[in-house]
């Protein structure tokens, strides 16, 4: 769809109107089918306009940009809360998760670690509940 200014030339109004394409404006008008609302004159014609351009993928790119921004920055809060709450039990976790689950008298305590996506999957299936969570190393931006 397009929209052009359109004006008459009998009684100087301007209007806006939508066409399907500029082809599809030139055929109507060669077939004497448009006129002016005002007057009901047939002498319309295209005035200048300024396009309305909306640059939409840099418009999509900047929002994008700003979703990872902002999600970035919100895993960066809770990584913050698993620190200064949970013990960092590195590659050892699938060990420490499973000694904690099965050893009664081993105190129960929030770690967190390093596990493989097979790992995660065994200690799933023995009834030991874990989470996956996305981790943004400190020395990323």
């Amino acid at each position: 769809m397009i929209k052009y200014n359109l004006e008459c030339n009998n009684c100087h109004k301007s209007f806006d109107s939508w066409f399907a394409s500029s082809k599809e404006f030139e055929k109507i008008k060669k077939l004497n089918l448009l006129n002016c609302f005002h007057c009901s004159s047939k002498k319309v014609v295209k005035s200048l306009m300024a396009p309305n351009l909306l640059n939409t993928k840099k418009n999509n790119i900047k929002k994008e940009e700003n979703k990872i921004k902002n999600l970035k920055k919100k895993i960066k809060e809770y990584q913050k809360i698993i620190k200064e709450n949970f013990e960092y039990v590195g590659d050892n976790f699938t060990y420490e998760a499973r000694s904690m689950h099965y050893n009664k008298k081993k105190p129960k305590k929030s770690i967190y670690g390093n596990a493989t996506i097979q790992d995660m999957k065994d200690l799933k299936e023995e009834g030991i509940e874990t989470e996956v969570i996305p981790w943004i190393n400190e020395k990323e931006n």
